[in-house]
Protein backbone atom coordinates (compact mmCIF):
# COMPACT_ATOMS: atom_id res chain seq x y z
CA UNK A 1 0.00 0.00 0.00
CA UNK A 2 1.08 3.13 -1.01
CA UNK A 3 0.14 7.03 0.37
CA UNK A 4 0.04 10.03 -1.61
CA UNK A 5 0.74 12.10 1.09
CA UNK A 6 4.08 11.91 2.41
CA UNK A 7 5.24 10.88 5.97
CA UNK A 8 7.79 12.75 7.62
CA UNK A 9 10.68 10.94 8.65
CA UNK A 10 10.81 12.85 12.27
CA UNK A 11 9.41 10.79 14.27
CA UNK A 12 8.70 13.29 16.96
CA UNK A 13 6.16 15.34 13.77
CA UNK A 14 3.31 16.40 15.06
CA UNK A 15 0.55 15.60 12.61
CA UNK A 16 -2.52 17.45 12.18
CA UNK A 17 -5.74 16.21 12.33
CA UNK A 18 -6.67 16.86 8.25
CA UNK A 19 -2.76 15.75 7.54
CA UNK A 20 -3.47 12.63 8.96
CA UNK A 21 -6.84 11.80 7.38
CA UNK A 22 -5.87 12.99 3.81
CA UNK A 23 -2.58 10.07 4.37
CA UNK A 24 -6.11 7.87 4.84
CA UNK A 25 -8.27 8.83 2.08
CA UNK A 26 -5.28 8.67 -0.75
CA UNK A 27 -4.23 5.34 0.51
CA UNK A 28 -8.05 3.50 1.04
CA UNK A 29 -9.53 3.24 -2.16
CA UNK A 30 -13.19 1.95 -3.30
CA UNK A 31 -13.93 -1.99 -3.40
CA UNK A 32 -14.09 -3.70 -6.60
CA UNK A 33 -17.53 -4.19 -7.48
CA UNK A 34 -19.53 -7.53 -7.72
CA UNK A 35 -23.19 -9.11 -9.02
CA UNK A 36 -24.92 -9.58 -6.05
CA UNK A 37 -28.79 -10.84 -5.42
CA UNK A 38 -31.33 -7.93 -4.29
CA UNK A 39 -31.14 -8.72 -0.94
CA UNK A 40 -27.57 -9.36 -0.28
CA UNK A 41 -27.29 -5.64 -2.00
CA UNK A 42 -29.05 -3.98 0.89
CA UNK A 43 -26.43 -1.21 2.04
CA UNK A 44 -24.37 -1.64 -1.03
CA UNK A 45 -23.36 1.52 -3.08
CA UNK A 46 -24.41 1.31 -6.55
CA UNK A 47 -21.91 1.43 -9.18
CA UNK A 48 -24.09 1.98 -12.74
CA UNK A 49 -27.02 3.26 -13.47
CA UNK A 50 -29.90 1.44 -13.42
CA UNK A 51 -32.49 1.89 -16.43
CA UNK A 52 -35.74 0.61 -16.82
CA UNK A 53 -36.88 -1.86 -18.75
CA UNK A 54 -40.49 -2.12 -18.33
CA UNK A 55 -42.94 0.50 -17.92
CA UNK A 56 -44.32 0.70 -14.26
CA UNK A 57 -47.13 0.22 -13.80
CA UNK A 58 -47.36 -2.30 -17.37
CA UNK A 59 -50.90 -1.75 -18.02
CA UNK A 60 -53.64 0.81 -16.99
CA UNK A 61 -55.30 -0.92 -13.34
CA UNK A 62 -57.40 0.32 -10.99
CA UNK A 63 -56.60 1.88 -7.61
CA UNK A 64 -60.02 0.92 -5.56
CA UNK A 65 -61.88 -1.95 -5.38
CA UNK A 66 -65.12 -1.18 -7.70
CA UNK A 67 -66.67 -1.45 -11.05
CA UNK A 68 -64.86 -1.06 -14.01
CA UNK A 69 -67.66 1.61 -16.19
CA UNK A 70 -68.21 3.24 -19.81
CA UNK A 71 -68.39 6.93 -18.76
CA UNK A 72 -71.71 7.48 -20.70
CA UNK A 73 -73.09 4.73 -18.69
CA UNK A 74 -73.32 6.20 -15.36
CA UNK A 75 -73.17 10.32 -16.67
CA UNK A 76 -75.69 11.80 -14.23
CA UNK A 77 -76.44 8.75 -11.66
CA UNK A 78 -77.66 9.66 -8.45
CA UNK A 79 -78.65 7.99 -5.65
CA UNK A 80 -82.36 8.83 -6.48
CA UNK A 81 -81.76 7.98 -10.55
CA UNK A 82 -79.27 5.50 -9.99
CA UNK A 83 -77.51 3.90 -13.60
CA UNK A 84 -78.52 0.06 -13.47
CA UNK A 85 -75.63 -1.75 -15.08
CA UNK A 86 -75.46 -5.44 -15.97
CA UNK A 87 -72.33 -6.87 -14.14
CA UNK A 88 -70.67 -9.21 -16.60
CA UNK A 89 -67.77 -10.56 -14.91
CA UNK A 90 -64.83 -10.53 -11.83
CA UNK A 91 -61.58 -9.00 -12.27
CA UNK A 92 -58.99 -9.82 -9.97
CA UNK A 93 -55.31 -8.81 -9.88
CA UNK A 94 -53.61 -11.00 -11.96
CA UNK A 95 -56.20 -11.32 -14.60
CA UNK A 96 -54.37 -11.73 -17.77
CA UNK A 97 -57.82 -11.56 -20.03
CA UNK A 98 -60.10 -9.68 -18.90
CA UNK A 99 -63.72 -9.68 -19.60
CA UNK A 100 -64.54 -6.85 -22.39
CA UNK A 101 -67.08 -4.35 -21.14
CA UNK A 102 -69.67 -2.91 -23.36
CA UNK A 103 -72.80 -0.40 -23.36
CA UNK A 104 -74.79 -0.54 -20.34
CA UNK A 105 -72.47 -2.96 -18.73
CA UNK A 106 -69.79 -3.26 -15.94
CA UNK A 107 -67.04 -5.74 -14.50
CA UNK A 108 -66.61 -5.99 -10.52
CA UNK A 109 -62.85 -5.27 -10.70
CA UNK A 110 -60.32 -5.27 -7.33
CA UNK A 111 -57.44 -3.13 -6.89
CA UNK A 112 -54.48 -3.43 -8.94
CA UNK A 113 -56.27 -5.29 -11.69
CA UNK A 114 -55.94 -4.82 -15.18
CA UNK A 115 -58.41 -2.31 -16.59
CA UNK A 116 -60.74 -4.07 -19.17
CA UNK A 117 -60.99 -3.54 -22.78
CA UNK A 118 -63.75 -1.16 -23.16
CA UNK A 119 -63.84 0.60 -20.09
CA UNK A 120 -63.00 4.11 -19.16
CA UNK A 121 -63.31 4.85 -15.34
CA UNK A 122 -63.51 2.73 -12.37
CA UNK A 123 -65.99 3.74 -10.15
CA UNK A 124 -65.74 2.91 -5.96
CA UNK A 125 -68.32 0.23 -4.31
CA UNK A 126 -68.79 2.73 -2.30
CA UNK A 127 -70.90 4.91 -4.47
CA UNK A 128 -72.84 1.55 -5.25
CA UNK A 129 -75.55 -0.61 -4.17
CA UNK A 130 -72.62 -3.69 -4.36
CA UNK A 131 -75.21 -5.75 -6.65
CA UNK A 132 -77.42 -5.92 -3.72
CA UNK A 133 -80.65 -3.96 -4.84
CA UNK A 134 -80.59 -1.94 -1.41
CA UNK A 135 -78.42 1.40 -0.88
CA UNK A 136 -74.99 1.81 -0.36
CA UNK A 137 -72.20 -0.12 0.44
CA UNK A 138 -68.84 0.09 2.17
CA UNK A 139 -67.49 -3.08 0.71
CA UNK A 140 -67.58 -6.42 -1.36
CA UNK A 141 -68.26 -9.59 -0.14
CA UNK A 142 -65.83 -12.11 -0.63
CA UNK A 143 -65.74 -14.28 -4.01
CA UNK A 144 -66.21 -17.39 -2.15
CA UNK A 145 -68.85 -16.20 0.47
CA UNK A 146 -71.17 -14.61 -2.89
CA UNK A 147 -70.12 -15.81 -5.85
CA UNK A 148 -73.46 -14.55 -7.36
CA UNK A 149 -71.60 -10.78 -6.97
CA UNK A 150 -70.02 -11.19 -10.32
CA UNK A 151 -73.18 -11.33 -12.38
CA UNK A 152 -76.53 -9.25 -12.12
CA UNK A 153 -76.96 -6.34 -11.77
CA UNK A 154 -75.16 -3.28 -10.08
CA UNK A 155 -76.71 0.49 -9.23
CA UNK A 156 -73.98 2.96 -9.61
CA UNK A 157 -74.96 6.08 -7.45
CA UNK A 158 -72.31 8.63 -8.71
CA UNK A 159 -70.92 9.39 -12.37
CA UNK A 160 -67.20 9.75 -12.54
CA UNK A 161 -64.91 11.47 -14.78
CA UNK A 162 -62.62 9.70 -17.42
CA UNK A 163 -59.90 7.82 -16.38
CA UNK A 164 -61.10 8.03 -12.61
CA UNK A 165 -59.83 5.79 -10.22
CA UNK A 166 -57.29 4.29 -12.57
CA UNK A 167 -53.53 4.01 -12.47
CA UNK A 168 -51.91 4.70 -16.34
CA UNK A 169 -49.49 2.61 -17.71
CA UNK A 170 -46.25 3.94 -17.32
CA UNK A 171 -47.29 6.71 -14.46
CA UNK A 172 -44.56 5.61 -12.20
CA UNK A 173 -41.37 5.11 -14.24
CA UNK A 174 -41.53 4.38 -18.28
CA UNK A 175 -39.70 2.33 -19.68
CA UNK A 176 -35.94 3.63 -20.74
CA UNK A 177 -36.30 6.03 -17.34
CA UNK A 178 -33.21 6.44 -15.01
CA UNK A 179 -34.61 4.42 -12.04
CA UNK A 180 -31.18 4.76 -9.56
CA UNK A 181 -28.23 6.22 -10.19
CA UNK A 182 -25.12 5.02 -9.67
CA UNK A 183 -23.82 5.91 -6.08
CA UNK A 184 -26.73 5.18 -4.20
CA UNK A 185 -26.73 3.04 -1.15
CA UNK A 186 -29.28 0.75 -2.20
CA UNK A 187 -32.08 0.41 1.27
CA UNK A 188 -35.18 -1.27 1.39
CA UNK A 189 -36.85 1.42 -0.98
CA UNK A 190 -34.45 0.86 -3.63
CA UNK A 191 -34.22 -2.39 -3.43
CA UNK A 192 -38.30 -2.61 -3.79
CA UNK A 193 -38.02 -0.82 -6.93
CA UNK A 194 -35.18 -2.70 -8.37
CA UNK A 195 -37.74 -5.85 -7.64
CA UNK A 196 -40.17 -3.53 -9.41
CA UNK A 197 -38.92 -2.84 -12.76
CA UNK A 198 -37.69 -7.12 -12.60
CA UNK A 199 -34.01 -6.83 -11.21
CA UNK A 200 -32.99 -9.64 -9.97
CA UNK A 201 -29.34 -8.89 -9.43
CA UNK A 202 -27.27 -5.30 -9.24
CA UNK A 203 -23.84 -4.48 -9.43
CA UNK A 204 -22.26 -2.57 -6.50
CA UNK A 205 -19.27 -2.08 -4.10
CA UNK A 206 -19.97 -4.61 -1.49
CA UNK A 207 -20.29 -3.50 2.33
CA UNK A 208 -16.64 -3.50 3.38
CA UNK A 209 -15.40 -6.20 6.26
CA UNK A 210 -13.78 -4.66 9.27
CA UNK A 211 -12.63 -6.61 11.78
CA UNK A 212 -12.27 -4.46 15.43
CA UNK A 213 -9.90 -6.33 18.20
CA UNK A 214 -9.11 -4.06 21.23
CA UNK A 215 -5.66 -4.89 23.60
CA UNK A 216 -5.10 -5.43 26.90
CA UNK A 217 -4.50 -7.92 29.44
CA UNK A 218 -6.82 -5.93 31.94
CA UNK A 219 -9.67 -6.35 29.79
CA UNK A 220 -12.68 -8.85 30.86
CA UNK A 221 -15.60 -9.58 28.37
CA UNK A 222 -18.77 -8.64 29.95
CA UNK A 223 -21.05 -10.82 31.91
CA UNK A 224 -17.69 -12.17 33.67
CA UNK A 225 -16.96 -11.72 36.98
CA UNK A 226 -13.97 -8.62 37.04
CA UNK A 227 -10.58 -9.78 38.79
CA UNK A 228 -8.16 -7.31 40.77
CA UNK A 229 -7.15 -4.26 38.13
CA UNK A 230 -9.65 -5.32 35.78
CA UNK A 231 -12.14 -3.18 33.77
CA UNK A 232 -14.76 -4.65 31.19
CA UNK A 233 -13.70 -4.59 27.39
CA UNK A 234 -16.03 -1.69 25.93
CA UNK A 235 -13.88 -0.34 22.94
CA UNK A 236 -14.81 -3.19 21.08
CA UNK A 237 -18.29 -3.81 21.58
CA UNK A 238 -18.22 0.19 20.87
CA UNK A 239 -16.60 0.06 17.69
CA UNK A 240 -18.17 -2.80 16.11
CA UNK A 241 -21.39 -1.24 16.79
CA UNK A 242 -19.92 1.89 14.96
CA UNK A 243 -18.60 0.44 11.96
CA UNK A 244 -21.80 -1.42 11.08
CA UNK A 245 -23.69 1.84 11.67
CA UNK A 246 -20.95 3.52 8.80
CA UNK A 247 -22.21 1.02 6.56
CA UNK A 248 -19.99 -2.20 6.93
CA UNK A 249 -19.81 -5.78 8.02
CA UNK A 250 -18.13 -5.72 11.42
CA UNK A 251 -16.66 -8.44 13.26
CA UNK A 252 -15.67 -8.31 17.22
CA UNK A 253 -12.49 -10.08 18.10
CA UNK A 254 -12.08 -10.76 21.75
CA UNK A 255 -9.51 -8.79 23.77
CA UNK A 256 -6.12 -9.73 23.55
CA UNK A 257 -3.53 -9.61 26.25
CA UNK A 258 -0.32 -7.60 25.80
CA UNK A 259 1.71 -9.89 23.65
CA UNK A 260 3.02 -9.16 20.80
CA UNK A 261 3.16 -12.47 19.36
CA UNK A 262 -0.44 -12.81 19.65
CA UNK A 263 -1.17 -10.03 18.32
CA UNK A 264 0.61 -10.29 15.71
CA UNK A 265 -0.50 -14.22 15.40
CA UNK A 266 -4.79 -13.04 16.00
CA UNK A 267 -4.39 -10.03 13.27
CA UNK A 268 -2.93 -12.63 10.44
CA UNK A 269 -5.83 -15.18 11.49
CA UNK A 270 -8.01 -11.93 10.67
CA UNK A 271 -7.04 -11.34 7.47
CA UNK A 272 -9.19 -13.50 5.37
CA UNK A 273 -12.35 -12.30 6.63
CA UNK A 274 -11.09 -8.35 6.54
CA UNK A 275 -11.47 -5.25 4.02
CA UNK A 276 -10.31 -3.44 7.28
CA UNK A 277 -8.80 -3.40 10.57
CA UNK A 278 -9.28 -1.64 13.51
CA UNK A 279 -6.96 -1.89 16.45
CA UNK A 280 -8.06 0.12 20.02
CA UNK A 281 -5.32 0.63 22.57
CA UNK A 282 -1.43 0.17 22.85
CA UNK A 283 -0.18 2.80 21.14
CA UNK A 284 0.95 5.05 23.06
CA UNK A 285 4.69 5.48 24.90
CA UNK A 286 4.11 3.04 27.74
CA UNK A 287 6.23 0.01 28.43
CA UNK A 288 3.33 -2.34 27.39
CA UNK A 289 1.80 -0.52 24.28
CA UNK A 290 1.27 -3.87 22.52
CA UNK A 291 0.74 -2.70 19.13
CA UNK A 292 3.24 -0.55 18.80
CA UNK A 293 5.52 -3.37 19.92
CA UNK A 294 3.84 -6.04 17.42
CA UNK A 295 3.72 -3.83 14.33
CA UNK A 296 6.06 -1.34 14.19
CA UNK A 297 8.66 -3.70 12.87
CA UNK A 298 6.49 -5.44 10.43
CA UNK A 299 8.33 -5.28 7.07
CA UNK A 300 7.63 -3.92 3.45
CA UNK A 301 6.22 -7.19 2.46
CA UNK A 302 3.31 -6.86 4.89
CA UNK A 303 2.87 -2.78 3.97
CA UNK A 304 3.82 -1.07 7.24
CA UNK A 305 2.44 0.75 10.04
CA UNK A 306 3.48 4.05 10.98
CA UNK A 307 2.85 5.14 14.65
CA UNK A 308 2.18 9.15 15.21
CA UNK A 309 0.93 11.70 17.18
CA UNK A 310 -1.31 14.08 16.10
CA UNK A 311 -2.26 17.34 17.04
CA UNK A 312 -5.68 16.62 18.88
CA UNK A 313 -7.89 15.95 22.08
CA UNK A 314 -8.44 13.38 22.62
CA UNK A 315 -6.61 10.77 20.65
CA UNK A 316 -3.05 12.22 20.17
CA UNK A 317 -1.22 8.72 19.57
CA UNK A 318 -2.75 7.07 16.12
CA UNK A 319 -1.41 4.05 13.85
CA UNK A 320 -2.02 4.07 10.30
CA UNK A 321 -0.49 1.81 7.36
CA UNK A 322 -0.99 -2.11 5.74
CA UNK A 323 -0.29 -5.57 7.20
CA UNK A 324 -0.56 -9.23 5.52
CA UNK A 325 -0.12 -9.98 1.57
CA UNK A 326 -2.68 -7.96 -0.03
CA UNK A 327 -1.64 -4.87 2.25
CA UNK A 328 -5.29 -4.69 4.29
CA UNK A 329 -5.26 -1.18 5.96
CA UNK A 330 -4.78 -1.12 9.70
CA UNK A 331 -6.15 1.87 11.42
CA UNK A 332 -4.39 1.61 15.47
CA UNK A 333 -6.91 3.90 17.73
CA UNK A 334 -6.19 4.53 21.49
CA UNK A 335 -7.24 2.79 24.26
CA UNK A 336 -9.27 5.04 26.43
CA UNK A 337 -12.74 5.18 25.03
CA UNK A 338 -13.69 8.24 24.21
CA UNK A 339 -10.14 8.51 22.46
CA UNK A 340 -11.26 5.47 20.83
CA UNK A 341 -14.60 6.26 20.00
CA UNK A 342 -13.52 10.27 18.81
CA UNK A 343 -10.80 8.48 16.72
CA UNK A 344 -13.43 6.42 14.91
CA UNK A 345 -15.39 9.09 13.93
CA UNK A 346 -12.83 11.31 12.42
CA UNK A 347 -10.63 8.38 10.89
CA UNK A 348 -12.27 5.08 10.74
CA UNK A 349 -15.66 6.47 9.54
CA UNK A 350 -14.35 7.80 6.82
CA UNK A 351 -12.56 4.81 5.62
CA UNK A 352 -15.58 2.26 5.91
CA UNK A 353 -17.28 4.93 3.69
CA UNK A 354 -14.40 5.24 1.21
CA UNK A 355 -14.30 1.68 0.56
CA UNK A 356 -18.19 1.49 -0.28
CA UNK A 357 -17.28 4.11 -2.63
CA UNK A 358 -19.07 6.90 -1.53
CA UNK A 359 -18.45 10.35 -2.84
CA UNK A 360 -19.33 11.98 0.75
CA UNK A 361 -17.49 9.84 3.30
CA UNK A 362 -18.20 12.43 6.54
CA UNK A 363 -20.94 13.25 9.09
CA UNK A 364 -22.42 16.32 8.86
CA UNK A 365 -21.22 19.56 10.01
CA UNK A 366 -22.50 22.64 10.95
CA UNK A 367 -22.10 26.19 12.63
CA UNK A 368 -23.97 25.72 16.06
CA UNK A 369 -24.39 28.41 19.22
CA UNK A 370 -22.35 27.81 21.77
CA UNK A 371 -24.32 26.89 25.12
CA UNK A 372 -22.53 26.75 28.81
CA UNK A 373 -22.20 27.92 32.24
CA UNK A 374 -18.71 29.16 31.93
CA UNK A 375 -15.91 29.55 28.98
CA UNK A 376 -14.20 26.18 27.81
CA UNK A 377 -10.63 25.83 27.86
CA UNK A 378 -8.82 24.27 25.18
CA UNK A 379 -5.20 23.25 24.93
CA UNK A 380 -3.00 25.46 22.50
CA UNK A 381 -1.98 23.90 19.35
CA UNK A 382 -4.61 20.84 19.90
CA UNK A 383 -7.91 20.67 18.10
CA UNK A 384 -9.68 19.30 20.37
CA UNK A 385 -13.44 17.98 20.06
CA UNK A 386 -15.54 17.67 23.13
CA UNK A 387 -18.86 15.83 23.19
CA UNK A 388 -21.92 17.72 23.17
CA UNK A 389 -26.14 17.78 22.53
CA UNK A 390 -27.37 19.37 19.32
CA UNK A 391 -30.93 21.28 19.56
CA UNK A 392 -32.36 23.89 17.53
CA UNK A 393 -29.15 25.33 16.23
CA UNK A 394 -27.31 25.48 19.82
CA UNK A 395 -25.10 23.22 21.21
CA UNK A 396 -24.15 22.43 25.09
CA UNK A 397 -21.59 20.58 26.07
CA UNK A 398 -21.77 17.33 27.84
CA UNK A 399 -19.56 15.49 30.29
CA UNK A 400 -15.36 16.95 31.04
CA UNK A 401 -12.57 16.86 28.74
CA UNK A 402 -11.46 13.57 30.39
CA UNK A 403 -10.89 10.54 27.64
CA UNK A 404 -12.22 8.23 29.88
CA UNK A 405 -15.24 9.56 30.68
CA UNK A 406 -17.54 6.77 28.86
CA UNK A 407 -21.01 8.02 30.50
CA UNK A 408 -21.13 11.08 29.05
CA UNK A 409 -20.57 9.65 25.67
CA UNK A 410 -23.71 7.86 25.38
CA UNK A 411 -25.69 10.86 25.85
CA UNK A 412 -23.70 13.13 22.94
CA UNK A 413 -25.08 13.32 19.79
CA UNK A 414 -22.08 16.01 18.71
CA UNK A 415 -18.66 16.77 19.09
CA UNK A 416 -17.75 20.43 19.47
CA UNK A 417 -14.37 21.62 17.18
CA UNK A 418 -12.22 23.92 19.05
CA UNK A 419 -9.71 24.69 16.38
CA UNK A 420 -6.21 24.29 17.24
CA UNK A 421 -5.76 28.52 17.29
CA UNK A 422 -8.09 29.15 20.47
CA UNK A 423 -7.46 28.41 23.60
CA UNK A 424 -11.05 29.71 25.33
CA UNK A 425 -14.35 29.65 23.69
CA UNK A 426 -17.29 31.90 25.65
CA UNK A 427 -20.86 30.40 25.95
CA UNK A 428 -22.82 32.14 22.77
CA UNK A 429 -19.75 31.73 20.09
CA UNK A 430 -20.42 29.82 16.78
CA UNK A 431 -18.61 26.87 16.75
CA UNK A 432 -18.26 24.10 14.12
CA UNK A 433 -20.43 21.18 15.24
CA UNK A 434 -19.98 17.73 13.62
CA UNK A 435 -23.71 15.88 13.96
CA UNK A 436 -23.27 12.05 15.17
CA UNK A 437 -26.77 10.89 14.44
Amino acid sequence: MTSAAPRPADPDHLWSVDEHLEDILTTVHPLEPIELQLLDAQGCVLVEDVTVPVALPPFDNSSMDGYAVRVTDVAGASEEFPAVLEVVGDIAAGTADPVRVGPGQAARIMTGAPLPPGAEAVVPVEWTDGGLGEGPVTGMHARSLAPEGAAGHVRVHRSVEPRAHVRARGSDVRAGDRALEAGTVLGPSQIGLLAAIGRGTVRVRPRPRVVVMSTGSELVQPDEPLGGGQIYDSNSFALTAAARDAGAIAYRVGAVADDAVTLRSTIEDQLIRADLLVTTGGVSVGAYDVVKEALSDVGEAGGGVEFRKLAMQPGKPQGFGSVGPDHTPLLALPGNPVSSYVSFELFVRPAIRALMGLADVHRPRIRATLTADAPLSSPKGRRQFLRGIYADGEVTPVGGAGSHLIAALAHADALIVVPEDVESLEPGTEVETVLLR
